[in-house]
């Protein structure tokens, strides 16, 4: 089960960096960052689409884009001097909260009980 959490977290890695080459590519005019961009972006829904395997689809979706969300921002504010508002803030927090919510409140998937197989339906006398 860890090696789904592990793709979780690759998925939102390649998300956070393909998003950051994008802007990275906008504001210096080097059209390779838009390459590399389709290439991350690529890879982080083909990583998500593995992860939601073992791992519920609302609670996957979520953390992927709200951690990626979360992350771009702060990278956006330290790499490319964007504004940082109480309203941004607040937002931020917001999301955090409603993945953990998200994530508290979905049971987790039991296994199901093994079907007995044809021979041992039936007694042997």
């Amino acid at each position: 089960m860890m090696i789904y959490w592990i793709l979780l977290a690759l998925a939102i890695a390649a998300e956070i960096t393909g998003t950051l080459s994008m802007k990275w590519s906008s504001v210096s005019d080097d059209n390779l960052g838009y390459i590399f961009m389709l290439l991350m972006i690529t890879l982080s829904y083909i990583l998500l689409s593995f992860s939601v395997k073992k791992i519920a689809l609302g609670v996957a979706y979520a953390m992927w884009e709200g951690i990626g969300i979360l992350f771009i921002t702060l990278f956006s504010v330290l790499l490319f001097d964007e504004s940082v508002s109480l309203m941004k803030i607040m937002g931020l927090t917001t999301l955090v909260v409603g993945i953990a919510l998200i994530k508290s409140g979905t049971a987790t998937k039991k296994e199901k009980p093994m079907k007995p197989t044809k021979d041992s339906e039936h007694a042997i006398v």
